[in-house]
């Protein structure tokens, strides 16, 4: 299947990066509809649980491993699914928990790398469509059967990257990070602007009068 050229499709303002980027939409758009159906299948029954495995896996990996750069210390990783709430399995009263990842030392510094953590998977899905991309475009490879089997790998990715609403309030434990990256974004601000260089060499001209 020849994907075609971005000017064919758009006008050539949205083309300033090339086709590329197009390439790499047109090509997980199938991905993105499969995995609109893996969410549904899943709803309507537990045993397409199995096909979103490797979306699961991806999201607690990414959880652990961030858990271990970040020292939250993660103990524990599951991604065998467990019905959490009160009431039959698949009632209205709870949810399917698909995995999960203990830690022992979470804390402000590490809550929200180690929570969401998982927003970098969606970077497999995006490397795998431009590498593929990049070889048709070359004529090296067609789409063909080893595309489809990659999207039934990156659909469930697609659902996957996204942090549960567990792990965003894990991560609203660090919320001293947001004065942080505040203070210093102002202050980067301020030196390009000139007035706080201006600042600090008042402060050392009074330290040196004195």
């Amino acid at each position: 299947m020849a994907l075609p050229a971005c000017s064919a499709l758009l006008p050539p303002v949205l083309c300033a990066q090339g086709d590329q980027a197009l390439a790499i939409a047109l090509y997980l758009a199938p991905v993105a509809a499969l995995a609109w159906l893996l969410r549904i299948a899943v709803g309507g029954h537990p045993f397409f649980f199995l096909f979103t495995v490797a979306g699961t896996l991806c999201h607690e990996l990414a959880h652990f491993f961030a858990g271990l750069v970040t020292n939250a210390r993660p103990v524990g990783l599951t991604v065998v699914p467990r019905w959490i709430g009160r009431g039959k399995r698949g009632s209205g009263n709870g949810h399917w928990e698909l995995g999960s990842v203990t830690f022992s030392n979470l804390r402000w510094y590490n809550a929200a790398p180690a929570a969401l953590a998982p927003l970098l998977v969606l970077a497999l899905p995006l490397a795998v469509a431009w590498w593929r991309t990049r070889a048709m475009a070359t004529g090296a490879v067609p789409y063909g059967v080893t595309d489809l089997a990659l999207a039934f790998l990156l659909a469930p990715q697609l659902l996957s990257f996204w942090p549960s609403p567990v792990d965003w309030r894990l991560a609203g434990r660090s919320w001293p990070w947001l004065l942080i990256l505040a203070a210093g974004g102002l202050a980067w601000w301020g030196w390009r602007a000139g007035w706080l260089a201006e600042i600090v060499n008042s402060i050392l001209n009074n330290q040196a009068a004195s």
